[in-house]
């Protein structure tokens, strides 16, 4: 039997979704022999569209593009239900943002900051926690924060500009954010999928039920070290659509295409 590849984010809610699953806690699907690998998201999001790994974990955005190739697994993927990402700025920086720092140009967050600015800026691509560093030195006019980062902005002296949260929540009556998705091959076959649905779901329901096992694996992996954000960031995005997106985070990922179609 060969091995499952599975290629996840280091940010928090992930390694708490994935954590039980990586140390073993809870059973591989299928008695599979799993490797884990960890990159940043919009690496995640090149990855497969490179067909590099068997399970994904991409922005919300991207997911939407392979579906000739991937099927969207129903849980652990990540959707805001009161948080989401931030526009942030000097707090000096008066006017408009024109050239702004964003994590990727295929994340969910590029994705709605254009549909909220009407793509009026000149997007700058880099890994997501070198954002902050471009926008205090001046770099950039704004930049574009997600992750445990988006939490703890005013910690680095910079003001927010645009809560694209709030903005999407205004625009779609209340759907939930989606910000990633979990992809499988298609070619894994629906058996193999309901598997791999299955440990990730056990292995949500371990670290809420033994949190203690996981949470020093995910802290070795945090940007930000600190417990309280830690357990600030794995509220905000581990919850009832983690388990099932259902018909709600269905919903949210129409109105995403939707927004995407307009962009």
């Amino acid at each position: 039997m060969t091995s499952l590849t599975v290629a996840v984010s280091p940010c928090p809610n992930d390694s708490f979704i994935f954590g039980a699953w990586v140390l073993g806690l809870t059973p591989s699907p299928a008695g599979r022999d799993c490797r884990f690998f960890w990159h940043d998201v919009q690496e995640l999001n090149q990855g497969a569209f490179a067909d590099t790994w068997d399970v994904i974990k991409v922005s919300a955005a991207t997911a939407l593009r392979l579906m000739d190739r991937f099927t969207i697994l129903p849980c652990g993927g990540a959707f805001g239900l009161e948080h989401g990402p931030k526009l942030v700025t000097r707090a000096d920086f008066r006017g408009t943002p024109q050239r702004i720092a964003v994590p990727g140009l295929d994340t969910t967050a590029m994705c709605v900051l254009n549909a909220a600015l009407g793509g009026r800026f000149t997007p700058v691509p880099m890994i997501f926690h070198a954002i902050v560093d471009a926008v205090r030195a001046g770099e950039v006019d704004a930049g574009l924060l997600i992750h445990e980062t988006a939490l703890v902005y005013d910690r680095y002296g910079l003001a927010l500009h645009t809560d694209l949260g709030a903005w999407w929540r205004q625009h779609t009556d209340g759907l939930p954010m989606p910000l990633g998705c979990i992809l499988a091959r298609q070619e894994l076959g629906a058996v193999t999928h309901a598997a791999i649905a299955g440990s990730i779901r056990a292995s949500i329901l371990h670290a809420r039920q033994e949190r203690d096992s996981v949470m020093p694996f995910i802290a070795s992996l945090a940007r930000e070290l600190d417990a309280a954000t830690l357990e600030q960031h794995i509220a905000a995005y581990v919850n009832e659509f983690s388990l099932d997106m259902g018909h709600q985070g269905q919903a949210a990922l129409n109105m995403l295409q939707t927004f995407r179609d307009l962009s």
